[in-house]
């Protein structure tokens, strides 16, 4: 009987507690995420990505059942919550970050406009030739998921403006501040007690609406920002959003110019031998959702088979 070759399933995670672009109920995130750090630990072998992935690469076995846990964004709860609870259970993981979100030169847009929203005093912005209400809370939370969507697809410059004249417009009640959910380069050095440090690209712009020569500069000067400020290697990149229109084959060039060996996705898939280097698959979890959603992934990703796609 021949045996199919152990592979490795790759879970990612960004915030832990609930924020404006990833509501949830207050405590949900830490209860939910304790039960999938426990749940981890009785029915898996949790592995560091890093090792992991080139074992895999040499041909070497894994342990049954495989996982790495991994985070994006430098959220400040990954130190606060999540740490210490890797560390308790005895577990590694590898948060991806972004230089210019630890430096404060950009801000987390996808937080910044979804709290803008939240907390608007307009009745309405004015987005794609119309007027998009942000009366109702069920409004607010549409006009995000929509306008989001959008700017997914533009490239870094035009985002950032569109963001700020959104936001303008929107008219918070409050200022959004960084500080108060994201790391800052001090708390980027203290993770390292809980986690390795990849990168996720200089200030998380969408790889693949980047031109070649702004792709090259992006990865390799995240690579050597991270390596300078915090000591680390930072083998591994993790693609912003992460999706197969998210990353091209000019991105692939690029991380692997920069000196990256691994480059990760969000497309789900179990991961083997076989499976690109810079296309290494992952499924995204809520931490708030808790063991039942993660045992369901489990299932599906060892039962799966891993899809071999090539960047386009």
């Amino acid at each position: 009987m021949q045996h199919r070759p152990r592979g490795l399933v790759v879970l990612g995670y960004h915030n832990v507690e609930g924020t404006a672009c990833f509501p949830s109920a207050p405590g949900a995130g830490s209860r939910g995420l304790l039960q999938q750090f426990t749940a981890l630990r009785k029915v898996a072998n949790v592995v560091p990505i890093e090792d992991a992935l080139q074992r895999m690469v040499d041909g070497a076995p894994l342990p049954p059942r495989a996982v790495a846990i991994t985070f994006d964004d430098g959220y400040r709860d990954n130190l606060t919550v999540a740490g210490p609870m890797l560390r308790e259970l005895g577990l590694p993981a590898t948060c991806f970050l972004v230089p210019e979100l630890l430096s404060r030169e950009v801000t987390p847009w996808w937080e910044e406009l979804a709290a803008a929203f939240q907390h608007a005093r307009a009745t309405s912005v004015g987005w794609a030739e119309q007027r998009v209400p942000l009366g109702s809370p069920d409004e607010r939370r549409a006009a995000f998921k929509n306008v989001a969507a959008d700017l997914k697809a533009m490239n870094g410059v035009r985002r950032r403006d569109a963001v700020k004249d959104l936001v303008a417009e929107a008219d918070p009640a409050e200022p959004y501040r960084p500080e108060r959910e994201f790391l800052d380069w001090d708390g980027a050095r203290r993770l390292q007690d809980y986690m390795t440090i990849g990168s996720h690209s200089l200030r998380h712009d969408i790889l693949s609406c980047e031109g070649a020569d702004e792709q090259r500069t992006d990865i390799l000067t995240a690579r050597r920002r991270l390596q300078a400020e915090l000591g680390t290697s930072a083998e591994v990149i993790a693609y912003p959003n992460g999706e197969a229109t998210d990353y091209d084959a000019r991105t692939v060039e690029a991380a692997e110019r920069a000196g990256h060996t691994f480059g990760v996705t969000t497309e789900p898939g179990r991961n083997t031998a076989a499976t690109p280097r810079f296309e290494i698959r992952r499924s995204v979890l809520l931490s708030e959702r808790g063991a039942v959603e993660l045992l369901k992934v489990m299932r599906d990703l060892v039962k799966s088979r891993t899809p071999q796609t090539a960047a386009q």
